[in-house]
């Protein structure tokens, strides 16, 4: 009854046959994001026209745009993430080195503009 499932590998799904959307970073989220972006904006427009090839075509300019933009958007995030845990990680790792001596950035030093010596 108990099915052995591999160690964590998701399905692999490719688009046209040529994008694995299951390795590339933001494609899954991005491809499901303009499939929402493209039934919304073809509908709505043929709600409001009754034109049906016309309605297609805004359905699929929905999706492309709908489809870049998110990538692009979760991409910009990822690399600003990457960034800030790369800036985290190296002032971890100066504290590490650095603490308990005289070059301490979280120590405090007592003196005022008057105990100067």
């Amino acid at each position: 009854m108990a099915r052995e499932e591999g160690s964590g590998e998701r399905k692999s799904f490719k688009l046209l046959g040529i994008l694995d959307v299951g390795r590339i970073p933001c494609a899954r989220e991005a491809v499901l994001h303009g499939a929402g972006g493209s039934v919304v904006a073809g509908l709505g427009h043929f709600l409001l026209t009754s034109r049906v090839k016309r309605s297609f075509d805004v359905g699929m300019a929905g999706f492309i745009l709908t489809t870049l933009g998110s990538w692009f958007y979760c991409r910009y995030h990822n690399a600003k993430l990457r960034i800030q845990q790369r800036l985290l990680q190296d002032a971890l790792q100066n504290k590490v080195i650095y603490e308990g001596t005289s070059v301490d950035p979280s120590r405090k030093t007592n003196r005022g503009p008057s105990e100067s010596s």
